[in-house]
């Protein structure tokens, strides 16, 4: 086999070290990253959740120092945005313009704990858009998964086939066109993590198709199995494969995915997906907190070592691309999305010496803790807002220049708002109005008159039937 040298590849979504569902996930910033360079991987971007009420700012600082003296391999941030008020959109410009952050995720689901509104994630997205950063969502309705839990609980179903079943693929599909719309309505590019469905693929790639800057990613777990394994007859085995969004039963879908990944149809679909590992790592032990009841079991599996294998196999091997789409879904586009290229994500003079010598023989490389950098990466990537910049100035919203209205104008009863009615065009009832008066005696104007068994009708509609014709 042919050794290629190529350029690191780039993790885009990774939780290492992450407090989650009551545990923390097992690998450390230095497991997690001496896996990611064993892969190929030599730059991770790991995200940032704090709780409900947190400073983001006192969050990111945490995240720096469990980072920093651990990381094998140059790595950035994200932030989560889990709660919304004045301060999360004053930390959020901070993060942009003084810590190097540049995305910001929201949740659709996990209800009651990191989902946001509609109406709070449109205001993080219109805030994003103003700070020319880029918005994520995890996309799926968490109001209708609390709901279909729930169902499953009510009928016994407590295993890890529950999880699947209360996560069903239309609530992912339906989830991320909302937030396509939003961010549309916000002028705002949007990153879909872990698209995990045929259903909701269709829906970024339609997007795309319609000029409107948005990116979605599937897994290295979503291209390599299926949901088949929520139903295996070991718990340990089905409770492993627990994640959010879950992997799909359909066999099919992790193909469908790899399809749309491997695509040269045009500039629009060669760009719209790539790969990254969501790499969030509960050993057995840990996923054993769900198993009397699958609402508990962390959700989250590995990746970050395998994810550019898993690509190299089920794409390269199979012909469904090249080694030049190989390092642009793993490596290139991240960096131009996140506004580190050139600096990361291409081999050339000035550029960071992130090169691997990918022998798909080789399954291992020697690494050094603590040798890793924190790179920050700026806002306003020309990748993600050139369209958006002209997009504003071709839509800019303009009033119609007309002369003033010199004509009569009605005058308004005052007595027409009821007291207390924030409602102005719902009349106060009248005396002569019958319909809003209260029932006196209950009694009709006809009741004195003569009732008849029955009256006939001379010519009915469409005539007699008696009739000669």
């Amino acid at each position: 086999m042919l050794v290629v040298v190529v350029v690191g590849g780039i993790d885009t979504h990774t939780h290492l070290q992450m407090p989650f569902m009551g545990t923390v996930s097992i690998d450390d910033f230095y497991h997690g990253t001496k896996a990611a360079i064993a892969g190929g991987t030599t730059m991770i971007m790991d995200f940032v959740i704090e709780q409900k009420g947190e400073s983001l700012l006192e969050a990111y600082e945490k995240w720096r120092t469990w980072a920093d003296e651990k990381v094998c391999c140059d790595y950035s941030l994200h932030m989560g945005v889990t709660w919304w008020s004045q301060k999360v959109a004053d930390e959020m410009q901070t993060l942009v313009q003084e810590k190097g952050v540049n995305s910001f995720k929201m949740f659709m689901a996990y209800k009651d704990s990191f989902m946001l509104n509609d109406g709070e994630l449109y205001q993080v997205f219109k805030h994003c858009a103003a700070l020319k950063s880029l918005a994520q969502v995890h996309a799926e309705n968490g109001d209708v998964i609390a709901q279909k839990s729930m169902e499953m609980v009510n009928q016994g179903i407590m295993g890890p086939e529950g999880h699947l079943l209360s996560h069903p693929e239309e609530v992912e599909a339906e989830a991320t066109n909302r937030a396509v719309c939003l961010a549309n309505q916000a002028t705002c590019p949007l990153y879909v993590v872990h698209v995990m469905s045929k259903s909701s693929a269709d829906v970024v790639s339609k997007a795309r198709r319609e000029g409107k800057v948005v990116f979605g990613e599937p897994i290295a777990a979503g291209l390599g199995v299926d949901g088949h394994h929520y139903y295996n007859k070991c718990w340990r085995h089905a409770a492993g494969h627990v994640l959010s969004p879950p992997l799909r039963p359909d066999p099919t879908t992790p193909g469908y995915l790899m399809d749309l990944l491997a695509k040269y149809v045009s500039y629009v679909e060669s760009v719209s997906l790539f790969i990254h590992s969501d790499n969030c790592t509960f050993n057995a032990d840990q996923k054993a907190l769900g198993k009397d009841d699958f609402r508990m079991i962390p959700n989250g599996v590995n990746g970050i070592e395998d994810r550019m294998s898993v690509i190299w196999e089920k794409g390269v091997t199979s012909g469904k691309m090249d080694p030049c789409r190989f390092v642009a879904v793993t490596s290139t586009t991240a960096a131009k999305i996140f506004n580190i290229y050139p600096q990361k994500g291409r081999i050339a003079v000035g550029s960071d010496a992130d090169i691997v010598l990918w022998d798909p023989n080789q399954t291992r490389l020697h690494v050094v803790q603590g040798v890793g950098r924190f790179i920050p990466t700026p806002a306003n990537s020309e990748y993600v807002y050139g369209k958006i910049r002209a997009r504003v100035q071709a839509n800019q919203p303009k009033a119609v220049e007309r002369d003033p209205y010199t004509g009569p104008v009605v005058k308004v009863n005052q007595k027409m708002e009821p007291p207390g009615s924030s409602n102005p065009i719902l009349p106060l009832p009248s005396d002569n109005d019958i319909h809003q008066r209260p029932p006196t005696t209950g009694a009709q104007f006809d009741d004195k008159t003569p009732r008849r068994p029955h009256t006939r009708c001379q010519n009915p509609p469409g005539g007699k039937s008696s009739a000669l014709w």
